[in-house]
């Protein structure tokens, strides 16, 4: 089982609710993202009726949704009550996005709803992907897709080397490869994944201004492990100086890993016990017709 956490979902959540005001002041990277995975919709062949924006954070990515499958209803869940809040206001407001405040490890829909799952920067929050890889194959219709973004093992190695200098503790969310997130779809019974990653750089003055950028966007270290309490001054004079053997052209990078993922709904599904589940509108196609 790939699990990564313990990712506290409480301390997330509350993150993200504080977040919510300011998040997309900062939240340069992840529209960057969210851009780049609309665009790979572009070649992809789907009149969606139903599409749910996993893990929609403030509703960035509905507008881009919206211009691409004009007719198609907008689902919006995200865990964070705040961040839903501005994702309503967001998209076309004669059909404003449904909103659903839930977990993505369990999620709160029908069985073979959905027609598409959109999700940008989300599945490292989650602490058991093969089950939320499950969830989201058990609500997709058969042929449906999944299409997501998440980050790699190398996110922010910077800082999580730096902050080794100063203490034994976890500083940095861990977050999964891309062969594990992977293993993850077949292993949930996905069919035809593809997976592929790029090195993306944001360059800060200071270190405490990537510090900053995290904690506005919500999210810093989320772990069960995080250290409790205040950092001393002479530990983030350590991190600072550490990180400073990183500077080139007079700035301080801060790499991301971000890792792609597509797969689809099969169109027979295996119900457990090595029962085949054939949809009727495939035998239908077939020329068979039930007795």
């Amino acid at each position: 089982m790939l699990n990564l956490g313990p990712i506290d979902k409480d301390a997330a959540r509350r993150s993200f609710d504080q977040a919510a005001v300011d998040y997309d002041a900062v939240a340069v990277l992840q529209r960057e993202i969210a851009d780049r995975l609309l665009e790979r919709l572009d070649y992809i062949r789907l009149e969606p009726q139903l599409v749910l924006d996993l893990g929609a954070g403030t509703g960035y990515a509905i507008p881009g949704l919206q211009r691409r499958f004009g007719t198609a209803r907008i689902l919006a869940l995200d865990f964070a009550p705040a961040m839903l809040r501005l994702a309503r206001e967001q998209g076309d407001r004669r059909s404003p996005p449904l909103c659903v405040c839930a977990d993505t490890e369990a999620l709160p829909l029908s069985d073979t709803g959905v027609d598409l799952i959109f999700s940008n920067a989300t599945l490292q929050w989650c602490n058991d992907l093969p089950q939320t890889f499950g969830e989201c194959l058990r609500v997709l219709r058969p042929g449906g897709l999944l299409l997501f973004t998440t980050f790699g093992p190398d996110t922010l190695w910077e800082l999580r080397e730096a902050w080794a200098t100063a203490d034994d503790h976890s500083h940095v969310s861990p977050f999964p490869d891309m062969h594990d997130v992977g293993d993850a779809l077949v292993q949930a019974r996905f069919a035809d994944p593809v997976m592929d990653t790029e090195r993306l750089t944001v360059t800060y003055e200071r270190v405490r201004d990537l510090m900053r950028d995290l904690k506005v966007l919500g999210a810093h270290n989320a772990t069960s492990a995080r250290p409790r309490g205040l950092t001393g001054h002479r530990r983030l004079m350590a991190v600072e100086q550490a990180y400073e053997t990183h500077r080139q052209d007079g700035r301080l990078p801060a790499s991301y890993e971000v890792v792609y993922g597509l797969a689809w709904a099969p169109e027979q599904r295996c119900l457990g016990d090595d029962t085949l589940a054939i949809p009727v509108e495939t035998l239908r196609r077939s020329g068979l017709r039930r007795s």
